[in-house]
């Protein structure tokens, strides 16, 4: 076309040789060529910008402002130069046919490049457009995401070794089978990460807000993102933990989840009794522990029970340890028992006991276990941390000690 030789006109009246004024001219076109395709690309992206806002404003969803944040229409944009240059230069690059052969690979590598550009923005408007949802908000949506984009970047890949050397695809097929070995060894942890990121999403393991601990790693936090490749973990000390996807299905991990979403959160938790405070309670006692409420009615009822047995088996109680009697340890159990019962922050229709443990050289454990109503963590510790104020302040009343290592009882000074 004359219009693309208007150069090697001028350059030949100027007295340049044939090649010489080719060359020029050809560099000439492709200067042009150039700012013309700048200025295309410049003018569409404003254009596709300012559509895309205008229909993000008159609809109600929410999906179109995130095409916009993610730049949809900026790649979009560059589709109408690219045509403009596919078009043009092999009319200038008629008579330089290599220039045209090698143009023509560059021109189909860059679509596939851009095809993939776009298909990863609307993926990632996808993405935070889905997240918004309840639905999917703990759904490992990079996860997914990320599996697509990969086997469309090995995709793109291939393509790339196919058009850069013109290599049939059964020639491809079997030089990639040659070299398995070194590929799996070379991509291990993201086929690992691959595989992992599905175990934990068909298996629904772990989800995104999730209350996870894992001590290899030192996360204890919600976790804020999983991917491909790696576990975002923010701790309760707003500190963040890496972890490896593949290490979810490999190691060992908690997850409260089953906690948050059951009735109630569990308190298990015990005291050490100073074994030598542990006694049977006199006759002449009784009345002053009936005036504890929680105990009332189970010493009437408990000493009744304890009277008539003794009676029926002619039990000499002059001597205390005869028969069957009540302990300071065992009202103390019970009361406690009644206390946690009557306590409004915990759920009645979950297990609830007092229980004694193996006795130790420490002292004898006395275990409470329940479950309170309210599973957030400060308001759990504040209801376990009252019942156990309540638990230390009654053991005086009871004749009681708290075993503390090193420390004598007043029972042992004396002696």
């Amino acid at each position: 076309m004359k219009i693309f030789n208007w150069a090697y006109d001028i350059f030949k009246s100027l007295d340049f040789s044939n090649d010489v004024s080719s060359y020029l001219n050809l560099g000439v076109n492709i200067i042009i060529l150039v700012v013309v395709s700048y200025i295309l690309d410049y003018l569409f992206k404003k254009l596709f910008i300012i559509f895309l806002a205008i229909i993000a404003a008159r609809t109600k969803s929410s999906f179109d402002d995130f095409l916009v944040a993610n730049k949809t229409a900026k790649y979009l944009a560059h589709l109408l130069p690219l045509l403009f240059i596919y078009k043009t230069v092999p009319v200038i690059l008629k008579n330089f046919t290599y220039w045209e052969y090698i143009f023509e690979k560059g021109v189909k590598i860059y679509i596939i490049i851009l095809s993939l550009w776009i298909t990863r923005s609307i993926f990632n408007s996808l993405r935070d457009y889905l997240k918004q949802k309840p639905r999917f908000s703990d759904k490992p949506i990079d996860s997914y995401i990320q599996v697509i984009m990969l086997f469309l970047w090995l995709f793109g890949i291939i393509s790339f070794v196919l058009i850069l050397f013109d290599v049939s695809k059964t020639t491809l097929l079997t030089t990639f089978g040659s070299i398995s070995a070194i590929i799996i060894l070379i991509f291990r942890d993201t086929i690992l990460g691959f595989v992992a990121s599905i175990s934990v999403s068909v298996n629904d393991m772990v989800r995104i807000g999730d209350w996870i601990t894992m001590e290899k790693f030192g996360a204890d936090g919600d976790v804020i993102e999983i991917n491909l490749a790696t576990v975002k973990v923010r701790n309760f000390d707003n500190t963040t933990t890496t972890i490896p996807t593949y290490s979810l299905i490999s190691d060992s991990f908690k997850n409260w989840r089953g906690m948050l979403d059951s009735d109630g959160r569990r308190i298990k938790r015990h005291v050490l009794i100073k074994a030598n405070t542990v006694r049977f309670i006199q006759s002449e006692e009784l009345e002053n522990f009936k005036k504890i409420q929680h105990l009332t009615a189970y010493i009437n009822h408990r000493q009744a029970d304890i009277d008539k047995y003794n009676l029926n088996n002619g039990i000499d109680k002059s001597v205390i340890v005869n028969g069957r009697n009540l302990t300071n340890l065992g009202l103390f159990r019970k009361y406690i028992n009644q206390y946690i019962l009557s306590h409004p922050g915990i759920n009645k229709d979950m297990q609830l006991m007092v229980r004694h443990l193996q006795p130790t050289e420490k002292g004898i454990p006395l275990e409470i276990y329940c479950f309170s109503k309210d599973k957030t963590w400060l308001n759990y510790e504040h209801i376990m941390a009252d019942i156990f104020d309540h638990v230390m302040a009654s053991l005086p009343y009871f004749d009681l000690e708290v075993s503390e290592l090193g420390t004598p009882s007043p029972k042992t000074v004396a002696e």
